[in-house]
């Protein structure tokens, strides 16, 4: 950040009075700017323990396969965030079930929350950032070809949970060092 949203004045990375944290301070109108992780929300879309995955039509990893997900907008809620990512890159209808999964990525200052999901009919098809959507059974999933290790890590650890009863829902971290 180079200039400040509010007066478009010159702004200076320190340290406010009362905080721990070097933020954007404008010289000018003092305004603070802070800067917060993103929150990305989506979903396992289910049909008869078919998996939904897109295959991306956008960097980063065109062509890998993902879960429908993506950054929330203001004026939303969580469900509705992950409902309509699901409809933008699949144009799939679900029902949106428990939460699943929250991870914490630091490295990129982001935070996924990934939720149970029902497909409500099997008419979907690519929205605008999808080459593919394809149901998959367990055993057909491309596990080498998964985009995200914030969607691979999270769908293993679902489809074993799966096996042995109800999902339980699961707190994690994904920090560039472990890839």
């Amino acid at each position: 950040m180079k200039f400040c949203s509010e007066c478009g004045s010159k702004v200076v990375l320190r340290i406010p009075e009362g905080d721990t944290l070097p933020r954007y301070i404008c010289s000018n109108c003092h305004a603070i700017h802070y800067q917060n992780p993103k929150v990305i929300v989506g979903c396992i879309p289910e049909w008869e323990n078919k998996i939904l995955l897109c295959k991306r039509a956008i960097a980063p990893h065109r062509g890998k396969w993902t879960l429908p997900a993506g950054f929330m907008e203001n004026n939303e809620t969580l469900a509705q965030g992950a409902t309509r990512e699901t409809f933008e890159e699949a144009n799939a209808r679900v029902e949106i079930r428990e939460l699943y999964a929250i991870y914490s990525l630091p490295h990129i200052s982001q935070v996924y929350l990934l939720f149970q999901a029902k497909l409500l009919d099997l008419d979907f098809s690519p929205g605008i950032e999808s080459l593919e959507v394809r149901l998959f059974e367990e055993q057909e999933i491309p596990w080498d070809d998964i985009a995200f290790r914030v969607i691979h890590d999270p769908l293993k650890r679902y489809l074993k949970e799966r096996h042995h009863g109800q999902p339980e829902p699961h707190i994690g971290i994904i920090d560039k060092r472990q890839d």
